[in-house]
């Protein structure tokens, strides 16, 4: 198990209530989705959260297939310190972005597990880890309707086996149908430098369950430590 902190995200907020009971149970960043969701919030809405927010916690924005110019101006309206992109944004994007918002915006790139096969897979993870504009890599799950917050896992013996295993130095994040129930197994067979997590920590899409944020974090700090 990696001595490093484990990197906590609490994804899909929609009211500061929400991100502030993230921020309480020890979450190190909250994440806001800008693409078609149920828990979907405008640039006005988040950069109204984020300004009641501790500026110790990360503030990462969820965009799917969206352009430049819109994840730049999202960025700069809102407050956010982090951007994650998933699927089909160009692989020149985290580069452009870099050149614009400068080395302190972290940037997640969306790896889907079950996308393809291994051999692509691993093609992908070693494009991402020799781009330095690439802070970590968000290994999640999806379905036919939805890129993200499915709350379906992926099978993580394979995936510590094909890709977790050969992450080198470059920052995995676990995602995709985790819970309080089974993270601790997931962080146990993984081993990953993060994760994250959205509808499993939800009472409804979009609405967070105090108890379960909190077991979450709790579960999830605990099982690092053993």
């Amino acid at each position: 198990m990696s001595l490093s902190p484990l990197w906590i995200k609490i994804c899909g907020n929609t009211s500061l209530a929400d991100a502030r009971l993230a921020v309480d149970a020890g979450a190190d960043a909250v994440g806001f989705v800008f693409a078609p969701s149920p828990r979907r919030v405008t640039v006005a809405e988040a950069a109204s959260i984020i300004s009641h927010l501790p500026k110790t916690v990360e503030k990462i924005g969820v965009f799917v297939d969206a352009g430049l110019a819109e994840i730049y101006s999202t960025v700069r309206a809102s407050g956010l310190t982090g951007v994650q992109l998933h699927f089909d944004a160009a692989g020149e994007m985290p580069v452009k972005l870099g050149e614009r918002l400068g080395p302190a915006l972290r940037i997640l790139r969306v790896l889907h597990f079950e996308a393809g096969p291994a051999k692509k897979l691993k093609v992908q993870l070693v494009e991402h880890a020799r781009n330095p504009h690439i802070d970590a890599v968000l290994v999640d799950s999806r379905t036919a309707k939805a890129p993200g917050g499915t709350g379906v896992a992926f099978d993580w013996t394979k995936a510590r086996r094909t890709i977790f295993a050969d992450a080198g130095k470059l920052k995995l994040i676990a995602a995709g149908g985790l819970n309080p129930a089974n993270v601790a197994q997931a962080i146990k067979v993984l081993e990953p430098w993060g994760v994250d997590v959205v509808s499993g920590v939800e009472a409804a899409p979009g609405r967070k369950d105090p108890h379960k944020v909190e077991e979450f974090v709790a579960r999830a700090r605990a099982a690092q430590q053993k």
